[in-house]
């Protein structure tokens, strides 16, 4: 297992970023910072022990679990994404569970959470991913081999059969990634370095950390691969002293990011690599000139139409004078994606405790886990998902709710 000194702050953990979309979303800061990331990433995978970035697995559960004691009146409660909102559906009882969520499945996973994780001792306040209550294990024979299998999302999880006793003997399953700590609900603060040591033993939970563990302790760089890994990062280093810091900090700092990130996941949802950034770019300014167009169209009074019009010129100005750099920046973000690639790919080789397949319309297909969180040293972290292999997965796969 990697282990990292510090104790890892950020803000509240309700949405992470892919690490290539940095650059998008932070400009220069943005892009240095990724880079950062996977350098310090091939150092840890290269035995440097001394690096600075803490590595957690990224499961695919829901629905996203808070559990804890209220800091405000020492209650216990169960909540999802939402509880550190003003007027938030805290849940103390299943009263409260039937008021704030009656939707059946939402309500009944809700109800087994607030019964079963009471029993742990949980001091501050815990973010987890359920991966199953007892309901939703099945017993199934995939390639010849029989697994108790559970499918949260996306991801079919597989446990072979004699390994299975807890969970089969559990009410519910869950990983938690999050500890929250503060004096009040809005004021705390998130840390990726979870303890559960201190949780009580039940038999009713099966629980575990994100922490990355590399129980066949071979996932290490070789030489040739530290240098391939290296390689890329220096070509990543020359292009980012080729990028303009104004048109960088301009898309971080305005709504341009968003319109890139979202013709960029047309590609992912197609399962199209960027492989041509010229094309890619010819395409961008295409897709914002027609969404830009419609919202013009769509209005009807003449002062209405003069500001959208006025809003598509400003940015289509932005993005044709700028074709060039767009095209540097989608080079910038492929460097990152192949770096990324080759710590994934090496990540990957560390056998867990379950088999993971995506369920297809002709049976169990083998996939990876749905990727990893690198967080450096002050806390900030990023996702490392194989956008291609999962996300469009994500888009496309068949659904336990869809059998």
């Amino acid at each position: 297992m990697f282990s990292f000194t510090g104790f890892l702050t950020e803000a509240k953990n309700l949405h992470l970023e892919h690490l290539e979309d940095e650059v998008l979303n932070n400009g220069v800061e943005g892009t240095r910072g990724a880079i950062n990331f996977l350098q310090s990433l091939r150092d840890m995978l290269a035995g440097n022990v001394k690096s600075s970035v803490n590595v957690t697995v990224k499961w695919d559960g829901a629905p996203a679990i808070f559990a804890g004691i209220h800091p405000e009146n020492g209650q216990f409660f169960v909540g999802t994404k939402g509880v550190f909102n003003k007027n938030a559906k805290i849940n103390y009882s299943h009263e409260d569970i039937d008021g704030n969520h009656p939707s059946s499945g939402l309500n009944n996973k809700l109800k087994v959470a607030l019964t079963e994780l009471s029993k742990l001792g949980i001091k501050d306040v815990l973010q987890g991913d359920m991966l199953f209550t007892q309901e939703d294990l099945e017993k199934k024979t995939i390639e010849g081999k029989q697994y108790i299998i559970f499918q949260p999302n996306t991801i079919v999880y597989a446990v072979p059969m004699e390994s299975a006793s807890q969970i089969l003997s559990s009410k519910m399953g869950i990983v938690f990634h999050t500890t929250y700590s503060g004096k009040t609900m809005e004021d705390m603060s998130a840390s990726f370095n979870v303890n559960l040591r201190g949780l009580s033993k039940s038999s009713d939970v099966w629980y575990s950390d994100a922490t990355y563990k590399d129980t066949s302790g071979t996932i290490n760089f070789n030489k040739t691969e530290t240098k391939e890994i290296t390689n890329v990062l220096s070509k990543a280093g020359k292009t980012f002293q080729t990028l303009k810091a104004d048109v960088l900090n301009h898309i971080g700092n305005s709504d341009i990011n968003i319109l890139v990130k979202t013709f960029n996941n047309t590609k992912v949802r197609e399962g199209e690599k960027i492989t041509n950034t010229r094309q890619h770019t010819r395409g961008l300014i295409a897709y914002v000139y027609d969404k830009l167009k419609k919202d013009v169209d769509r209005v009807k009074r003449p002062e209405t139409k003069k500001e959208k019009q006025l809003t598509m010129d400003n940015k289509m100005k932005f993005f044709r004078s700028n074709s060039s750099q767009l095209v540097k920046i989608f080079d910038m973000q492929n460097l990152l994606v192949e770096a990324k690639e080759l710590i994934i790919r090496k990540l990957e080789k560390s056998k867990g405790v379950m088999d993971t397949f995506v369920r297809t319309d002709k049976g169990y297909r083998v996939t990876q886990p749905e990727g990893f969180v690198a967080v450096d040293h002050v806390g900030k972290a990023v996702k490392l998902v194989d956008r291609l292999e999962f996300a469009h997965q994500n888009f496309t796969a068949a659904k336990n709710w869809d059998k």
